[in-house]
């Protein structure tokens, strides 16, 4: 069963189909009646719905009406070019090829674009179709510009609704939390009760899947992309905070480095929370980074005679080492999406990259960096491009009345695999069949009575786009069926035919869809999904090998090269995989054979093994380390990279990872280098509990774990 909208939803719903209903017949009735202008009607009506129903704008009212306002000239631009190339079938197919994977390729770079792709092709499909009238391009290009207007307008003043939380917002309210756990770790009675779970929870709601569209920084520029690595930070931050938590100890009244880092960590947490609050960035993350160092000389200087510490008190230091360190990300990425031109200094440059690359430069990542078979966003826009100019010249060549229609089957319900189109599809022709039949009544009964379509036109409206967003695409064909022949009826003579015109015209453009979906990757993100996470596991393998001979001094000087371009590698891969999964968490469940694994995680694992590649190098330089902790480290990242790869193939039951201990070393070995050990120690443990994670497919045949051997 569907899952009912609901109350908040059904307000929304209203909320907007009142704006766009007051916005189109604010354009068209004055338009038609008053000036006696048929195509700037046309245009004045279908350019709210455009951004209004067909591609809803994401945001508050006044972010929206903004984003209406910068769409204008594009939607111009569309219009002309359909305009011109209307004048033979074949300039307006090659046109809607470039236009169609133009915007949805470009639809990357961004989410307000993306929000606006959808309404930006219907300019050009109004605009393309018989007959070539030229002339008539300054009254389409009025009524865009009338329409337009018109839903700004309304966007600000008619029904506004209340703004979501900012991304920003919920990493604020994140931290705040992170704040007072971290101060509740440092009493002596322990943490609160149930402060890990909160903190895991905390860090669950501001994945990007729990966010509203319109808050999703998942932009190419700079802020989007500092803002993205300040929530993936603070999550990782979060989770850390959450382990310590479990370990049911606090640190010694003797262990004042670790007390004094942790209260270090929650003030930088809570003056990043009020910076992002205030929009005005703090001080730079220079404090809680000479803290870090603090903390290492404090912790790695001689015990005076007190001793080796126990292997727990040098596992809980160094998690607390890394809970600072992701602090001190997350205060360096938010400073960067609150000032860009802020210069970084000292930190890891690689993690850093975007900070001093021209705004040109990173979208031109973006996009060659999406330039691939394998990337869902290329296969979206090659199979929706592909699919509008088949649609487009199976209209023209067959002469279709309205073909537009045709088109405007295949914008709205094409899905990214055949079974969810099929579905649609299925829905659409019902709902299509039963509008027709209402609309045909209608024209029979009223005739050539103008004035009951123009009585009618606002309240079908209304309801239209108010349920048809809501009840899914039979009763959105069905009602917009009945909007669209009361609307044409107005502009010129019309008969029972046109309802039946509107039949012909979904009945081709859903097969048209069809036919795309069933050739052009019919299954979907599924395939690739798991594709981009095997190939991100195995570039990450290498990443762990090469960090820990780096942290070692083990091996080659020009290791080094090497490992950067595997690290950049990793990080590529790591894009791709989340473009993948995230198209993948929007399409229906599949009635796979097995259950899908962990992609979470996997994504995780990634980003936990790039962040141990930028920061322990740099937190622990090379010593000489003695044979046997060589001998260790050799070996247990070479256990590490085998567990990686042997986890991309994800086999059933997942995988059993068995990672060697430390050596037990001489009293008199530094203590830099046990430290040094236990820092790898504890990022190769959280590198295999993610790789747990992500193999364990649930499916009853084994229970895939993570032990150390005895």
């Amino acid at each position: 069963m569907p899952k009912r909208p609901s109350l908040a939803e059904s307000v929304r719903a209203g909320r907007r189909a009142t704006r766009v209903s007051v916005a189109a017949a604010a354009g068209f009735y004055p338009a038609a009646y008053l000036l006696d202008q048929p195509v700037t009607a046309v245009y004045a009506l279908f350019t709210p719905i455009a951004f209004g129903v067909l591609s809803p704008v994401p945001g508050s009212g006044r972010r929206r009406a903004v984003t209406v306002l910068r769409a204008l000239p594009p939607a111009a631009v569309l219009t002309a070019a359909g305009t011109a190339l209307a004048v033979q079938t074949w300039s307006a197919v090659v046109g809607m090829l470039l236009v169609g994977f133009v915007l949805m390729f470009g639809s990357v770079c961004g989410p307000r674009l993306a929000g606006t792709v959808p309404g930006l092709q219907l300019f050009y499909i109004l605009a393309c179709f018989p007959p070539f009238a030229p002339e008539t391009l300054p009254q389409r290009l009025t009524g865009v510009a009338v329409g337009g207007a018109a839903l700004v307008l309304c966007e600000v003043a008619v029904l506004p609704d209340p703004p979501d939380p900012s991304y920003g917002d919920r990493i604020a309210d994140t931290l705040d939390l992170a704040a007072r756990a971290a101060r509740s770790l440092i009493r002596t009675e322990g943490p609160e009760p149930g402060l890990a779970g909160r903190l895991r929870a905390a860090g669950r709601g501001l994945r990007f899947s729990q966010q509203p569209a319109g808050a999703r920084p998942t932009g190419a520029g700079r802020t989007d992309r500092a803002l993205a690595q300040a929530g993936s930070a603070t999550r990782r931050l979060v989770d850390q905070l959450a382990a310590l938590a479990e370990m049911h100890c606090t640190p010694s009244a003797t262990d004042t480095a670790s007390r004094n880092l942790l209260h270090g960590t929650a003030a930088a947490c809570a003056e990043t929370a009020g910076a992002l609050r205030r929009s005005r960035p703090a001080v730079g993350p220079e404090l809680i980074e000479e803290m870090i160092a603090q903390f290492l000389a404090a912790r790695d200087g001689d015990p005076g005679g007190r001793g080796s510490r126990p292997h727990q008190v040098l596992v809980r230091q160094s998690t607390v080492l890394t809970t600072a360190v992701s602090a001190v990300t997350v205060r360096t990425a938010v400073a960067l999406a609150l000032d860009g031109r802020r210069p970084v200094y000292g930190l890891p440059r690689e993690q850093f990259w975007y900070a001093r690359m021209p705004a040109v430069r990173l979208f031109t990542i973006r996009l060659t960096g999406n330039l691939t078979r394998r990337s869902v966003v290329f296969q979206n826009a090659l199979r929706s491009a592909c699919g509008l100019a088949l649609a487009r010249l199976v209209a023209g060549s067959l002469d279709l009345s309205h073909g537009f229609w045709v088109l405007l089957t295949v914008l709205t319900l094409g899905r990214t695999t055949a079974g969810a189109t099929w579905s649609a599809v299925r829905a659409a022709v019902m709902g299509t069949l039963a509008g027709a039949l209402a609309a045909g009544l209608l024209l029979i009964g009223a005739g050539q009575a103008t004035d009951v379509y123009a009585y009618l036109l606002v309240p079908m409206m209304l309801i239209a786009f108010a349920v048809g967003p809501l009840e899914g695409p039979a009763w959105a064909q069905g009602l917009f069926t009945l909007v669209v022949s009361t609307a044409f009826a107005q502009i010129a003579p019309v008969t029972w035919r046109l309802a039946e015109m509107r039949v012909v015209d979904v009945l081709t453009g859903s097969a048209v869809g069809l036919l795309c979906g069933v050739l052009a990757w019919p299954f979907g993100a599924r395939a690739e999904t798991r594709r981009s996470m095997a190939a991100l596991l195995r570039s990450a393998a290498p990443v762990v090998r090469a960090t820990t001979a780096t942290v070692t001094g083990d091996g080659p000087a020009g290791r080094g090269d090497a490992a950067r371009r595997a690290v950049r590698l990793t990080l590529h891969r790591l894009r791709i995989a989340e473009s993948s999964y995230a198209q993948y968490r929007t399409e229906p469940a599949s009635p796979a054979r097995e259950p899908e694994a962990d992609y979470l995680a996997a994504l995780n694992f990634g980003s936990r093994v790039l962040v141990g590649a930028y920061w322990l190098p740099r937190t622990d330089p090379a010593l000489e380390l003695p044979p046997a902790a060589l001998h260790w480290a050799r070996l247990i990242s070479e256990e590490a990279e085998t567990a990686i790869v042997r986890a991309a193939d994800f086999p059933p039951g997942g995988i059993h990872v068995r990672l060697t201990p430390p050596p037990s070393l001489p009293s008199e070995v530094p203590p830099r280098v046990r430290s040094l050990l236990t820092d790898i120690e504890v990022w190769l443990d959280a590198l295999a509990a993610d790789l747990r994670t992500s193999t364990n497919t649930g499916t009853g045949t084994g229970t895939p774990v993570v032990t150390r051997a005895p």
